[in-house]
């Protein structure tokens, strides 16, 4: 039995290493995905130069509704046959051969592959994207990654008409990213509610409280925006949402109540990719506000 329990045990480690898209990670959000993009909330964004996949919503207030065709994330598909598969590995360990060590080291390679292959058919059923390129070849004009052009060109379900994006638009986004995390970084919660919505408002909270909990404090310093690509943009009724991936560098350590790295290199930049989006009332000249952020993989 206790050799039961521990190869379970590392079966399970490794399938959670497996499917993970990233290690932990300690800026804002945790490297999680949560929020609200209105009707396109259940929806994959398009791919884009920045960002070819999104990781699926894990958390949202929106209700679950129907994936739109073509788009969808088809994530109870994805997790069934890889929740399948697996269990079909574990079974055959539990009712073959035993739980010597090459067959446990057979299981693991099985796994892997099971897991390398699901992922790879997920991607296939997200359907094949196409990238415009500007004279530039980069990414969004300005800010946003320097050169002209660079739209994710795949078409997408839209539950309005498309906006257009403008350069001030862009610096927005820019600013928003930036001074997010400063006021995560500083626990500064006044700061954080001007910044986002309700929703991620209450998230980024309970996440700084169970920080306070440990005796922890993550510090996200030195935010530069190294690229960006529009993904989405459009309107519904009463606000506007816009759907950006960025790839940005920062320095990411967390201390102890006594001032110690727990986590992290104060003189070391470290990068993330990820997919945010922002809302605005569409009346009356709203400015832009943080309603989701999605990990890229």
């Amino acid at each position: 039995m206790r050799r039961l329990i521990a190869c379970l045990s590392v079966l399970t480690l490794l399938a959670g290493l497996a499917l993970a898209p990233h290690a932990a990670e300690a800026r804002a959000g945790y490297g999680s995905s949560f929020g609200s993009r209105g009707s396109n909330t259940w929806s994959a964004p398009p791919a884009t130069r920045t960002a070819p996949y999104a990781a699926p919503m894990t958390r949202s207030t929106t209700p679950y509704g129907q994936n739109y065709s073509g788009s969808g994330y088809r994530s109870g598909f994805g997790g069934g046959l890889l929740g399948g598969l697996i269990g079909f590995g574990l079974g055959s360990m539990l009712m073959g051969g035993g739980f010597g060590m090459m067959g446990l080291f057979g299981l693991i390679i099985r796994i892997v592959l099971i897991v390398m292959l699901v992922r790879f058919v997920m991607r296939l059923f997200r359907g094949p994207s196409m990238v415009a390129s500007g004279p530039g070849g980069g990414g969004f004009v300005g800010p946003m990654g320097g050169a002209a052009g660079g739209f994710g060109a795949r078409a997408a379900p839209q539950p309005g008409p498309p906006i257009a994006i403008t350069q001030v638009d862009y610096q927005a986004f820019e600013q928003i990213l930036i001074a997010v995390q400063t006021a995560w970084s500083n626990h500064d919660l006044a700061t954080l509610r001007a910044l986002t919505t309700p929703e991620m408002l209450g998230y980024f909270s309970e996440q700084l409280a169970g920080q306070a909990s440990r005796g922890v404090r993550n510090v996200v310093a030195d935010v530069r925006l190294l690229q960006g690509d529009l993904a989405q943009a459009w309107a519904e009724p009463g606000r506007d949402y816009a759907t950006v991936a960025m790839r940005f560098s920062m320095t990411d350590v967390t201390y102890d109540a006594a001032g110690r790295i727990v986590d992290g290199n104060p003189g070391e930049h470290v990068t993330a990719t990820e997919i945010w989006t922002f809302l605005r009332a569409s009346a009356g000249g709203g400015r832009w506000i943080l309603s989701a952020i999605q990990q890229a993989s």
